[in-house]
């Protein structure tokens, strides 16, 4: 993290910023404060920088949260919402089609799930798979092949309560993926 980086915002560095975008953080801040940002919600802020600033689209939501991060609109992990996400990721020596197998098929996921349950929301063969879990949160795994015989498997954890539940859900899930990669294994 460059000097001019705020310790509050971790979302990337002044040198990726201005190779994106052109400028840094300390001038986004500025020109957000000088158009009243800190009053608006999230859509708004990135649709100004996309509209008046001609800024990309993902660097719009890159500078967003940072922004808000760094004027104490949002906290990191936070959502738009208000809710709060963690992420997890392994990867599994498994084709993808045997690892989404694993995490779509309930009676394969008591295998492997340990405590929790989940209800499949939408799903996205062999790539993606959504769940409404037993404990309130929202599951997204996204699977990509990594050449022979090993997928990446990287888990969200959404709909989290707070920032302090992060933590706990990313070992909870790591925990998960590790027993998933030991039944792929076995």
């Amino acid at each position: 993290m460059g000097a001019s980086t705020s310790p509050r915002r971790q979302t990337m560095s002044d040198q990726a910023l201005i190779e994106g975008t052109g400028a840094d953080w300390k001038t986004w801040l500025a020109l957000l404060d000088e158009r009243g940002a800190a009053a608006l919600d999230h859509t708004a802020i990135a649709r100004m920088l996309v509209q008046e600033f001609e800024v990309d689209g993902w660097w719009a939501q890159s500078i967003t949260v940072g922004y808000e991060q760094e004027r104490g609109m949002r906290e990191p992990g936070q959502r738009p919402d208000g809710t709060f996400s963690a992420n997890a990721s392994k990867t599994v020596a498994a084709s993808i089609t045997d690892v989404f197998e694993q995490l779509a098929d309930p009676a394969a996921q008591a295998g492997w799930l340990g405590d929790i349950e989940l209800t499949q929301r939408s799903a996205s063969p062999p790539k993606s798979v959504r769940f409404d879990a037993s404990d309130g949160t929202r599951v997204l795994a996204n699977l990509s092949a990594k050449g022979e015989g090993k997928t990446a498997v990287q888990v969200e954890i959404a709909k989290l309560g707070s920032a302090e539940e992060i933590a706990a859900a990313k070992v909870d899930w790591k925990t998960r993926l590790e027993r998933l990669a030991e039944r792929l294994a076995g």
